[in-house]
């Protein structure tokens, strides 16, 4: 990444260049002649003049960005070609904190087409990235980034670590707002909302939207407390709270997006507001689980902290011989996985990874499932006491037939816990992921029909069953009055989800990789049909999604209705309001929430809410046609 010179005529020089250069994206099948309802891309003559970049530039105290894919180091004939750096992008490439550092860069290669991967032989293009990045550490920055796009008719992305499945952080033609660097952490004794009457006699910190959960851990555990958070370090607050966010001590406390006191940000006409329970009260409900890059950007966000648990720790394995046919493993994972509304009433949380052929050190195991889960506060003896009931019903219906290790470890805190098990799967991949949620009833109904929907679930592969919602999610009381997290959150135990590999520069084997979630999915939504998806770790073709996400708070974040039918009906309504069951349709204009904080969609990505005005066409983004 080359950081503009913010002279004048300097900028002026390397911009004109850019724009004319072999890297300029210029009219061709993939970036049709110019639309008047399409989104303004390089070479077309909506496209902002040179100096209007540069106007941009100096704005901002020189932030703006020349975007480049960070695996242009290892193609001669890019610009950025240095053969001494491509070394390090190799070696980075399969880390989340390689990804997280640049400033266009994702963690799953997918969300930039496969356009510039750092491998000999592989083609390297900008088409899949931002054209530029306004490098954002303050909201004044984001505002800036903001109504430049929203003037110039540019497609508008917003990155912090990278860490989305959903890719909703890269896009081409783009210009992105970078939040790595927006952070700052400050504690609370307690809280006052602006402009509110009373006080919020809870412990709370303050956080950039660009903080990432190790930073926030760190700081918080010096001083005995801790918060409800991603297992990655490298998650960020922003996309992770305004996606609604899980974690090992939600099933305790409840989801980010409902420890969430206060939050500062940048609207998509240029505002830089609060909402609270007090003020901007829509916006308030709707950035708290309705999904990132949609609603505004999260520039801070004032979240409820707890002080730091003592943990009793659990590893357990629960493997079987290679022999042991695969229909009596998913039973047996199944008959555990029924014991978990139990389990987790009685304050256990945790993590489950399930296979016919889980990885081992030892050549004569095959498949299981493996564990870490943890109780809050409580000793050794009550995990004991608890699992007990659970291995004896697997040696009861399988005897002498799985292998079970348990491990106990105590550990002083959270943060102490989070060191040894903080997420290490790998970056850098193709990979698409698919998830449900599962309440009491799909989990402990018909042990062996689940038995089979799991088979079917893990594909070939590792699925998992995260122990994280519960009492803690059913009973969470939001500021506000709730929130925009999908209800079946309130409902569900447990975050099953599995993913998907796929080679890279392969069209059919993405497409099959697509079909093969599709495929695993269906029985999980036939077990629990009336549950969802956590719209951060989901099918990216997920169906209905807007139901699946959002179930019945999508009326509310966006409904569309005729503005001149309501100013008609307007007067008659006094005629009908005696009526029972009769909602004024008045009340409507605080239901469709995106379309009044963002009636021009600066803000758009896929699956989010209100995105179903526009398409892709190539790499641009337009109107759909009668909806302007």
């Amino acid at each position: 990444m080359a950081l503009l010179n913010p002279s004048l005529r300097t900028a002026l020089v390397l911009l004109a260049s850019l724009l004319s250069s072999s890297t300029a994206i210029a009219p061709s099948p993939r970036n049709p002649p110019p639309h008047p309802l399409c989104k303004a891309v390089p070479g077309t003559p909506n496209w902002p003049s040179t100096a209007s970049w540069v106007r941009l530039n100096e704005s901002t105290g020189g932030r703006v960005l020349r975007a480049s894919p960070p695996g242009a180091v290892c193609h001669p004939g890019q610009p950025d070609y240095n053969a001494a750096g491509c070394a390090a992008v190799r070696d980075g490439w399969k880390t989340y904190e390689f990804h997280q550092a640049d400033p266009v860069s994702v963690d799953w290669n997918q969300w930039a087409n496969d356009s510039c991967l750092p491998f000999d032989g592989d083609p390297c293009s900008h088409q899949g990235y931002p054209v530029f990045v306004v490098n954002a550490s303050t909201a004044r920055h984001v505002k800036l980034g903001v109504d430049f796009a929203a003037k110039h008719n540019i497609r508008l992305v917003v990155k912090s670590s990278g860490h989305d499945f959903l890719g909703r952080s890269v896009a081409p033609n783009s210009l992105s707002i970078w939040v790595h660097h927006l952070k700052g952490i400050q504690s609370h004794d307690s809280f006052q909302p602006k402009h509110c009457p009373s006080i919020i006699n809870t412990t709370a910190v303050t956080v950039g939207g660009g903080t990432q959960m190790i930073d926030l851990y760190t700081t918080l555990d010096e001083i005995g407390q801790t918060v409800v958070g991603g297992g990655g370090k490298t998650v960020s607050v922003g996309g992770y709270v305004t996606g609604g966010g899980h974690g090992l001590l939600s099933a305790r406390y409840g989801l980010a997006a409902d420890q969430v006191l206060e939050a500062e940000i940048v609207t998509p006409t240029g505002d830089i507001v609060t909402a609270n329970e007090c003020q901007n009260t829509d916006l308030f409900w709707a950035v708290r689980g309705g999904g990132g890059s949609t609603f505004g950007v999260l520039t801070s966000a004032t979240l409820a902290t707890y002080p730091t648990p003592h943990l009793t720790n659990l590893q357990l394995l629960i493997a079987t011989p290679s022999t042991t046919p695969q229909p009596t493993i998913f039973a047996m994972v199944s008959l555990v996985l029924s014991y978990f509304p139990t389990l987790s009433d009685a304050g256990l949380s945790g993590y489950t990874f399930f296979s016919a052929s889980f990885p081992s050190n030892s050549s004569t195991l095959a498949g299981g499932l493996l564990s870490i889960m943890v109780l809050q506060d409580q000793p050794p003896s009550a995990m004991t006491a608890l699992w007990a009931p659970v291995f004896a019903a697997v040696e009861a219906a399988w005897p002498r037939t799985f292998l079970v290790l348990p491990e106990t470890t105590e550990y002083p805190s959270f943060y102490a816990w989070f060191q040894d098990y903080f997420d290490t799967s790998a970056a850098g991949t193709n990979t698409f992921v698919g998830s449900r949620l599962l309440g009491r009833e799909a989990l402990a109904g018909n042990v062996s029909r689940n038995a089979e929907v799991l088979a079917r679930f893990a594909g070939g592969g590792i699925g998992t069953a995260y122990l994280v919602s519960g009492k803690g999610v059913r009973d969470a009381r939001p500021r506000g009055g709730g929130d925009a997290v999908l209800p079946a959150w309130r409902r569900a135990y447990v975050h099953a989800t599995f993913g998907v590999d796929f080679e890279p520069l392969n069209r059919t084997a993405r497409t099959e990789a697509l079909s093969k979630v599709n495929y695993y999915l269906e029985p999980m939504r036939e077990l629990a049909p009336d549950s969802g998806a956590y719209m951060n770790e989901a099918d990216p073709e997920e169906p209905d999604w807007q139901h699946q996400f959002w179930g019945d708070n999508y009326k509310r974040l966006y409904v569309s209705y005729c503005p001149a039918a309501h100013l008609l009906f307007a007067p008659f309504q006094p005629l009908f309001s005696p009526l029972p069951g009769f909602r004024p349709r008045a009340d409507q204009s605080r239901l469709h929430i995106k379309r009044k904080v963002d009636p021009n969609d600066v803000f758009w990505c896929t699956p989010c809410v209100g995105n179903e005005r526009w398409q892709q066409i190539g790499d641009r983004l337009c109107r759909k046609v009668g909806n302007t």
